[in-house]
């Protein structure tokens, strides 16, 4: 009997630190802040509000490739200063932001400071850069969510 009893306790440890290790794999495969990475094409902006430029990767899965960002100002003869949304295009998943650029030097920075639905206690500060080469916007920074949601 005691064996029995030895037995059925360690298949509940053993059972436990497998549900443990499973719950910290998925809380790694998905971050609450870190190091963003994204990069965007603009054949589609013309420079006035409400022109677009489209989501071309990304290292964070809350924005999908193909998402947009929108501007709600117009760009000066050599600058860009306009708040932002980035759209998934799936409903209620948007972020609230902002962006400074100037088309000099094809540097700025963007802010991110809320959204809804994954966005809901998003905040991002990038650097943004122009790649000639490519023809493509990066933005490089960093990211966080808060309060804690379910996923990302």
């Amino acid at each position: 009997m005691k064996r029995i009893l030895v037995l059925i306790l360690a298949i509940a440890v053993a059972t436990g630190f497998a549900a443990a290790s499973h719950a910290r794999s998925v809380a790694a495969s998905s971050p609450r802040s870190g190091v963003l990475h994204v990069a965007k094409e603009c054949s589609a902006y013309t420079g006035l509000a409400g022109s677009f430029c489209t989501i071309t990767s990304s290292n964070l899965n809350a924005i999908d490739v193909g998402s947009r960002i929108v501007y709600a100002q117009a760009a000066g003869p050599g600058s860009l200063d306009s708040d932002i949304v980035l759209d998934t295009g799936h409903g209620n998943n948007t972020a609230s932001g902002h962006v400074t650029l100037d088309f000099a030097s094809g540097s700025g920075l963007v802010t991110f400071s809320g959204g809804t639905g994954r966005f809901t206690g998003f905040q991002a500060s990038a650097v943004v850069s122009f790649d000639p080469a490519t023809g493509l916007w990066h933005w490089d920074g960093t990211y966080s969510f808060s309060p804690s949601r379910d996923k990302q």
